[in-house]
């Protein structure tokens, strides 16, 4: 189902968007970031958080003691479904559930873990240098969440604690989940052992009838497609390919970490959200935007030319990791684009915007737009 936020003849919105722009304000902010490209200073449009950040804390419980951060989410029936990372007492990834009616306020928090679905592999070989969250013995970590029918699929990373960081993918049926029936499917391993993979989201609808699997935006976007998931029979893999250097290398985002929450279906394109550094302003991510397009999703139309969102914040600067913003998860709601994200690796937090404040203003930076296969170069 598209998201309805702009006029459906592109070149009249061309020639509109920046008068309509110049007429109002777009939304309070903090300040607007500008950066430098060429010979320009460009500004861009930022999220507001909610005055209720965060959202989502540790509490008493043995599984959710120590940090709750990265939650998936999506929308069912008009309330906002939130599946979170929680860390406890053994240092191991579950994930936990709660639920917003007006994407701010939580009704519903679960009181234990709804998937802890991990395997004690045997440890061989060299650990790897990796720690997330806290997350010292491994588990199910940063979950993503596509609708698709009747059917809830998740994908996570799933971590052995040692050497071994994999995605795997599952998933339940909607009726299920709303009545609180955890009945998870085996989840299935989809990329090679042996291998550090992250960040991967599943299109919440087929593209020309098959799943589609978006595994890497850097240094180019990488998509599978996939007929059905019985393919991965622990013998067949997708492929991967990651480098932090983007096709991009004199922007903001000169270090790309990957794509954060599940696409969202706009009438321009795909709408993607980002993590990313920049080199001179290392140990901090952000968050940026990108339109991608419907039928070809490896072609980039349209990118922030800044950041969207960016670790201010006292709660995304203490905890586990400093300066770290991590979404996986956002929703559409009333035409407002709410944004999950992890806060220091230690919290759960909410920025908003109104989708079409966010969509006219990547529309009005000519600067990002690409042509097929075209590398972006400031002017």
């Amino acid at each position: 189902m598209f998201l309805s936020v702009m006029p459906r003849t592109l070149k009249k919105q061309k020639k509109t968007v920046k008068k309509e722009i110049t007429k109002k304000k777009l939304v309070k902010v903090e300040s607007l970031a500008k950066r430098k490209t060429g010979k320009k200073l460009v500004e861009t449009i930022k999220l507001e958080r909610s005055p209720y950040n965060p959202i989502i804390e540790p509490r008493s419980y043995s599984w959710e003691s120590k940090a709750t951060l990265n939650p998936a989410a999506f929308l069912a029936d008009g309330r906002i479904h939130l599946i979170y990372r929680a860390i406890g007492n053994e240092d191991i990834s579950v994930l936990g559930y709660a639920s917003s009616l007006n994407g701010y306020n939580l009704k519903d928090r679960y009181p234990h873990s709804i998937y802890h679905k991990y395997k004690k592999f045997v440890r061989s070989g060299e650990p790897i240098n990796y720690i997330s969250g806290g997350g010292w013995n491994g588990g199910c970590e940063d979950p993503r969440v596509s609708l698709i029918g009747d059917t809830v699929y998740m994908l996570y990373t799933a971590f052995d604690g040692w050497g071994s960081l994999r995605m795997a993918l599952t998933s339940i049926k909607l009726a299920d989940f709303k009545k609180k029936i955890w009945n998870w499917e085996k989840p299935i391993l989809i990329s090679p052992p042996g291998e550090i993979h992250k960040n991967w989201v599943l299109f919440p609808e087929k593209i020309n009838g098959k799943f589609a699997i978006l595994h890497s935006i850097s240094p180019k976007i990488l998509v599978d497609y996939i007929d059905n998931f019985d393919k991965f029979d622990g013998t067949k893999f997708i492929k991967s390919y990651y480098d932090s250097k983007p096709s991009w290398p004199h922007s903001w985002d000169n270090i790309v970490r990957g794509v954060g929450p599940t696409p969202i279906k706009t009438e321009i394109g795909w709408l993607i959200l980002y993590h990313a550094m920049d080199k001179d302003d290392p140990d901090r991510y952000k968050l940026g935007a990108m339109i991608l397009d419907f039928k070809d999703p490896t072609k980039i139309l349209y990118r922030s030319p800044g950041p969207i969102l960016e670790p201010d914040k006292p709660y995304e600067n203490r905890g586990y990791k400093s300066g770290v913003i991590y979404s996986c998860g956002a929703v559409v709601k009333d035409g407002q684009l709410f944004v999950y994200y992890g806060g220091a690796d230690s919290v759960v937090c909410v920025a908003s915007i109104r989708l079409e404040d966010l969509i006219n203003d990547l529309l009005k930076n000519k600067m990002v737009r690409l042509k097929k296969n075209e590398i972006f170069k400031p002017e």
